[in-house]
């Protein structure tokens, strides 16, 4: 059974770096100058909604984090890395789902980096609901196989936690970051973040 412990612990460091991807919604960082009462009204409202999808990206990172450290049979890795991308994907979704209802902020270009969040967020969804789809397809019954088939999936984690949160970027910079700095609940949703990316 040794075989997956080491691949699943490279799975493990993968999915912390994806973790970060929270960041960029979570306001961490920036200054907290006054800004217009409307961009407060719409970093509060993403913020609120953020915060509960960071906690169910970290508890989905923890879970993995622990499958590495016992004796983890194939079934029970795959079992729970399964549930851990579904939670992903269904987090990332509803974070998109959030910044896609708050509106465009109020700032130069609102709409437009509005939607590139929403459609960056989603295809960040859409990743880990194919990754869910690979671990589910795994061979358990034949050890060097799983091991193999964990390995393309750390890899895929990898490019996914490299690429993909420009927009998420774009959408906090100036105004939009300063006004989500104030809020408790973005406060609150970036050690999350942080902490998984230890």
């Amino acid at each position: 059974m040794e075989g997956t412990n080491p691949v699943n612990k490279k799975l493990a460091a993968a999915l912390s770096s994806g973790a970060v991807l929270v960041l960029a919604l979570s306001g961490c960082g920036g200054s907290s100058d006054d800004s217009d009462a409307k961009l407060d009204a719409w970093a509060k409202q993403v913020c609120l909604a953020v915060q509960p999808q960071a906690k169910k990206i970290e508890a989905a990172n923890t879970a993995i984090q622990k499958e590495t450290s016992d004796n983890s049979t194939p079934q029970d890795v795959q079992k729970t890395d399964s549930q851990a991308f579904q939670d992903m994907s269904d987090a990332y979704k509803a974070i998109g789902a959030a910044v896609n209802s708050a509106g465009a902020p109020d700032v130069e270009n609102g709409a437009k980096k509005q939607q590139d969040a929403v459609t960056e967020l989603n295809g960040i969804a859409t990743s880990y609901a194919t990754l869910k789809k690979q671990v589910d397809g795994l061979d358990i019954k034949d050890q060097a196989k799983f091991a193999d088939g964990l390995k393309g999936i750390a890899s895929s984690l990898d490019k996914l936690s490299t690429s993909g949160n420009d927009a998420l970027k774009t959408l906090e910079e100036g105004d939009v970051g300063k006004a989500m700095t104030k809020q408790e609940a973005c406060k609150t949703a970036s050690p999350v973040a942080s902490s998984s990316a230890a």
